[in-house]
């Protein structure tokens, strides 16, 4: 198995460790100790971020859905969705070989519920080449692009990519995005204003609310839309007290309806 660089941070290890993972190194954590203290909000974004994820899969379980394709996965630690829907069967992808060398590692004690995929989302093609040997196509899948549309710039093209995604997809299958925005961005899109877009500071692109939605094609949303992430669904309503995240990251969940 390729191994990771133990003297480097790695992106997919920092994400372990900002979850409260243990497949990290001690330069994953003080690059996080690092980031928090100028960034304090980052920590408990990643959180709020599994979380949706979290409640999205219950959602798209409770509606029949027992397949899903994770993109972006990362490693699939600390809530991933086979542990979250333990009788569904699982296809986590990414792109990074080191990655999905370690992932693979990581799901040998899950043969029959989850696979790993080495693709990359933006070769549609290969993506559900690789996930068809696991999962049937030609039944509803959840395709989940969580907190990775947003790594990829309008020159990448990835509106073409989930576009496939859409198209080969049976009715019934769920699209399950989170992508960050700004809050410039969402005051634009509550005052009408016309589209804005700039760099997220993550090798990508910060995309305004209409941009994001675009991204479900004729897909509708499930209840309660295009929302913060921390807004959709929560397991219990806010309290007067509770912390709000200063958080732009926008949740939704579409359905191929038949």
């Amino acid at each position: 198995m390729r191994q990771f660089d133990h003297q480097r941070p790695h992106p997919a290890r920092m994400y372990d460790y900002m979850l409260g993972g243990k497949d990290n190194f001690a330069v994953d954590r003080q690059a996080i100790d690092q980031l928090a203290e100028l960034i304090p909000e980052a920590v408990p974004l990643a959180r709020a971020n599994r979380a949706f994820l979290q409640r999205a899969v219950r959602y798209v379980s409770r509606a029949g859905v027992d397949q899903f394709l994770d993109l972006g996965a990362g490693l699939p630690t600390q809530g991933s969705a086979h542990e979250v829907a333990p009788e569904a069967r699982v296809v986590y992808v990414d792109h990074d070989p080191v990655v999905a060398a370690h992932a693979t590692a990581l799901l040998r004690h899950s043969p029959g519920r989850a696979r790993f995929v080495q693709a990359d989302l933006l070769d549609p093609g290969a993506v559900l080449a690789g996930a068809g040997e696991f999962l049937d196509l030609d039944r509803p899948i959840a395709v989940l692009l969580v907190s990775i549309l947003h790594f990829l710039p309008d020159s990448a093209d990835p509106q073409r990519a989930v576009a496939v995604l859409r198209e080969r997809a049976a009715p019934g299958s769920h699209l399950v995005i989170t992508h960050a925005t700004t809050m410039a961005d969402l005051e634009d899109e509550e005052r009408g204003r016309g589209v804005r877009r700039g760099s997220s500071g993550r090798g990508g692109t910060d995309r305004s609310p209409g941009q994001i939605r675009a991204f479900f094609g004729d897909w509708p949303l499930e209840p309660p839309g295009l929302v913060q992430a921390t807004d959709w669904r929560p397991d219990r309503p806010k309290l007067v007290g509770d912390w709000s995240l200063p958080s732009s990251l926008m949740a939704g969940v579409g359905k191929k309806v038949r």
